[in-house]
């Protein structure tokens, strides 16, 4: 039988939430510390922890099927690798930054500067788009002290909350992309393996839609229903089952965590009591 060989970052902020997304579909892991490979008690699958920045590669060669990543490093590295699912996690944007005291009126303030990045490919054709050109300084690790070191004028980095950037004396000034963590696909997997890329990608569809949604029950009265039904959205239709009091029914239903407060305010409004609102681990469609 085939093995799923997925490759994941050894460690930093994709590492936890991946290994998790993971064992939410019911896949147990039996790995231990420092392993650089782990094999599944219970699915056909492998996770070699890699470096992040080889796992284009890994993906362009075959050395693995599929991959958890950041799509920031596909734009840099692998942009002829396919994207099968969004993960909505680690999400960041790449953007420039130039130290505080700079007066930025628009991206033409940066032709000729110095940038520092560890995205070369990307912000040479970030500033290409402008007719611009700029002077890269490629490095690794801690991008954002180049500026105050007189390295660099001004930086490319991921941006998550902006604190890094506000310790460093540092401004966000143009945002080239919001990025996330995906799933992406060798282009040299074969038909046994796809089947059970397809098979994975049921299962975190499935967690991904519970994520997304709270399951919502709650006292209505009976003639409340109809106006009930029109502010939920469904899946079919609502469930609705009898109270012992009459002319009361319980009625159950699925929302949108994101519009959940909204929805919440329009029930009470219609006449719903005691409304109960539960997490959902997994929903299948």
């Amino acid at each position: 039988m085939s093995t799923l060989k997925i490759a994941i970052q050894k460690s930093g902020r994709l590492n936890e939430e991946s290994i998790q997304i993971l064992k939410d579909c019911g896949i147990s892991i039996d790995n231990g510390n420092d392993q650089l490979k782990a094999s599944a008690s219970n699915f056909p699958l492998e996770v070699l922890y890699l470096r992040n920045s080889d796992i284009p590669q890994y993906l362009i060669d075959g050395v693995v099927d599929i991959a958890i990543v950041g799509d920031n490093l596909l734009v840099e590295k692998g942009k002829n690798i396919k994207v099968i699912q969004k993960l909505g996690f680690s999400k960041c944007k790449v953007s420039v930054a130039v130290p505080k005291t700079f007066q930025y009126n628009s991206i033409k303030d940066l032709e000729g500067m110095r940038i520092a990045t560890s995205y070369p490919n990307t912000v040479i054709e970030y500033f290409a788009t402008f007719g611009m050109t700029v002077d890269i300084h490629q490095i690794s690790g801690s991008v954002e002290i180049a500026p105050n070191i007189g390295l660099a004028d001004g930086i490319v980095d991921i941006v998550s909350s902006g604190s890094t950037l506000f310790k460093n004396n540092l401004k966000e000034v143009e945002v080239i992309f919001k990025s996330e963590a995906v799933l992406a696909v060798s282009p040299k997997v074969t038909p046994e393996v796809q089947s059970i890329i397809d098979t994975l990608q049921f299962r975190i569809e499935s967690v991904l839609r519970a994520r997304k949604s709270k399951y919502i029950l709650m006292n209505v009265p009976n003639d409340k229903i109809e106006a009930i039904g029109k502010i939920l959205p469904v899946l079919k239709s609502l469930t609705v089952m009898p109270l012992a009091e009459e002319g009361w029914s319980s009625v159950h239903s699925v929302i949108d965590k994101d519009s959940f407060w909204d929805v919440i305010d329009q029930l009470k409004e219609a006449g719903a009591e005691g409304i109960l609102v539960c997490p959902i681990e997994k929903m299948v469609l």
